[in-house]
């Protein structure tokens, strides 16, 4: 694969409280009119985030045609495990019209520097206003995924739904600075609500990585494609992609990404959380750069299909 990076595409002006830096982990989902809309955390003084949204023009993505004014989901109660933030993942349409917007939820901890894990929100109005399943996460802390089950990618297949995600309860230090270690696990459940306790592993770490960002797979010929993050310890974030026949089996082929990382730039310190979307016949990347969005959400275009 071979990219045309276009740049930032948007990133917050400063001039609403909740929004006032950061575009993190973009999220797209084709409304009923064709419009691209793409949810986002955007964070406030405070560092805390909230989910938002940009609509992309259909027929021309580079152009950003409206922004969200309000966030469509906020922080949970006081004591609830996305009390400290929530950061979208995936969004889906249902077999019966309603949308599913998985997050994440930050819990600030005492002898852990936080916890995250999964929580649902449904849509009824094509995307415009959710209310979440539940106050208690979709997927909750278990003994095999203690303090991460989080970056869910779903797909709905028929009469499953099958789901990529991080997890795992470790921690090492880099730069004296604990930070949590996890691998690509998959589930799958009848209901997109009620999930097992545990995941099998389908991309391990390698060497000098601790960890992997959302995942974002799709069909591609007659097998499968996975776009992700990886956090190596000398590197940072740096985007990866695997193939597999039955998505149940991968193969990791990081090289193929195609998307250089130019020192100096807005993504020359990491590329991180990259989602393909399809328009006018041609496919686009959305993907966060340096400071996990910190710097806004950019867009770059195949140019070798």
């Amino acid at each position: 694969m071979q990219w045309r990076r276009h740049g930032v595409l948007w990133r917050p002006r400063g001039d609403l409280a909740w929004a006032l830096s950061h575009a993190s982990c973009p999220t797209p989902l084709r409304r009923r009119d064709g419009t691209w809309r793409v949810y986002l955390q955007c964070r406030d003084g405070a560092g805390v985030g909230r989910i938002g949204w940009i609509d992309l023009d259909p027929g021309d993505p580079r152009r950003v045609i409206a922004a969200a004014r309000e966030p469509v989901l906020d922080v949970g109660a006081p004591g609830s495990f996305d009390d400290n933030g929530v950061f979208p993942t995936s969004a889906l349409r249902t077999g019966d019209g309603r949308i599913f917007l998985y997050y994440v939820g930050f819990e600030l901890c005492r002898h852990i520097r936080y916890r995250l894990l999964t929580g649902l929100a449904v849509s009824e109005d094509d995307g415009q206003s959710f209310r979440r399943v539940r106050a208690t996460p979709v997927l909750e802390r278990s003994d095999a995924e203690p303090h991460f089950r989080c970056g869910t990618f779903v797909a709905h297949d028929g009469d499953r739904f099958r789901m990529w995600y991080v997890a795992g309860g470790g921690w090492e230090s880099i730069d004296r600075k604990p930070v949590p270690v996890y691998d690509m696990r998959r589930l799958e459940s009848s209901d997109g609500i009620a999930w097992p306790p545990h995941g099998e592993v389908v991309l391990p770490l390698g060497a000098g990585e601790h960890g992997f960002g959302r995942p974002w797979v799709r069909r591609a010929g007659p097998g499968w494609e996975m776009f992700y993050s990886v956090r190596t310890r000398e590197s940072g974030n740096r985007l990866g992609y695997a193939r597999s026949s039955d998505a149940h089996c991968w193969r990791r082929l990081d090289d193929e990404v195609g998307l250089q990382v130019e020192l100096g730039q807005w993504d020359g310190e990491g590329q991180c959380f990259a989602a393909p979307i399809e328009a006018q016949g041609r496919d686009w990347l959305l993907y966060n750069g340096n400071d996990f969005g910190g710097t806004g959400v950019g867009l770059a275009e195949r140019v070798d299909a």
